[in-house]
């Protein structure tokens, strides 16, 4: 006699087996999410923050990178102008957003570096709010007078800063900016005294000194390379380690004689702090294609500035030594903005 047995368990066994697949099921779901999310990123569209308006070198720079990030990512990297406060108002809104890689800040040398010795006080904490992700951008000023000053080099001003303390005047496109900050650190190297005229931005400082009204200042190419060429302007230096390439036989600050007086305004990338590290490498790895790019290099040329091919770490400890510098500077300046 064959006998035929149907085999099964006993509805405890059953449910107990179907909670452990369960609970195997979902364990799996979890250990996959977070690589999935990952993978996925981004899956819907970036806003990067941009603390200046439109037209102007950061929002250029930043539009820059959002087509580029949009053409690399396949999803749209929205630009958002918010200018205010020496970009403090941006700063403030990418600081305060999830961590989350779909807020990024086009962070400068003044959020990142000066705006805390420069303002009372900050709703923010630049050093511990923030991802250094990759640098972007440097931009050196230009020392220039007007071309009906005697002074063709930078130890003649000098000699003659020395000689008449206080009676050479600098101009600057605002107290706190960076072609202030330049200057206080020119004067603190050189040993020499200007007296600082402040304005609302580089133009009316340039007319002012092609009008004769000022006897030189720290700005950047954009605003200074025109005049210049025409020869109403004479460049002394740049304060950038390296010459530049539309004005090559202008010499360095520190092939001028002052290598402490180097120094540059820069533009980076930062997210929120606890962004998780393989979005921030993610966005590392793409921008520096993007900086490798002959011609986003030549427009970052066009802009005025050079490559700033820092990431990381190496990039974080860049903008460290950016606030020991600049604190210093101020501090013995005595600048402030509010």
């Amino acid at each position: 006699m064959i006998c035929h047995f149907k085999l099964s368990s006993p509805r405890p066994v059953r449910r107990a087996w179907g909670v452990v697949l369960a609970l195997f099921t979902t364990g799996l779901c979890w250990s996959a999410s977070p690589a999935s999310a990952q993978a996925a990123y981004p899956s819907k569209p970036v806003t990067l923050v941009v603390p200046g308006p439109p037209g102007g070198i950061t929002d250029q720079l930043g539009r820059l990178v959002a087509a580029r990030m949009t053409s690399d990512f396949g999803v749209r990297v929205i630009v958002d102008n918010r200018p205010g406060a020496g970009g403090n108002v941006a700063s403030e809104i990418v600081a305060r957003a999830e961590p989350d890689g779909y807020t990024i800040l086009l962070g400068t040398q003044g959020t990142m570096a000066t705006n805390q010795y420069l303002y009372k006080s900050l709703r923010f904490d630049p050093a511990k709010d923030f991802v250094a992700v990759q640098g972007l951008m440097s931009v050196p000023n230009i020392l220039v007078v007007n071309s009906r000053l005697p002074y063709q080099s930078v130890q003649e001003l000098v000699t003659f800063a020395k000689a008449h303390p206080g009676k050479l005047t600098v101009s600057s496109a605002g107290n706190g900016t960076g072609t202030h900050l330049a200057a206080e650190l020119f004067q603190a190297q050189a040993g020499v005294k200007f007296v600082h005229i402040p304005y609302k931005g580089s133009a009316p400082s340039i007319n002012d000194l092609l009008g004769g009204q000022v006897d030189l200042t720290f700005d950047y190419p954009a605003s200074t390379l025109a005049q210049v060429q025409a020869g109403k302007l004479r460049a002394l230096a740049v304060t950038g380690s390296t010459r530049l390439p539309f004005l090559p036989q202008v010499p360095t600050i520190a092939e001028a004689g002052y290598p402490g007086a180097q120094s540059t305004s820069w533009i980076g990338l930062f997210f929120p702090a606890r962004t998780s590290t393989p979005i921030v490498m993610k966005w590392q790895t793409q921008v520096g294609r993007l900086l490798e790019d002959s011609g986003a290099v030549e427009a970052i040329n066009k802009m005025g500035g050079m490559p700033l091919s820092l990431s990381g770490e190496r990039f974080a400890s860049f903008v460290q030594a950016e606030r020991i510098k600049w604190k210093a500077t101020i501090q013995h300046s005595c600048a402030t903005i509010d």
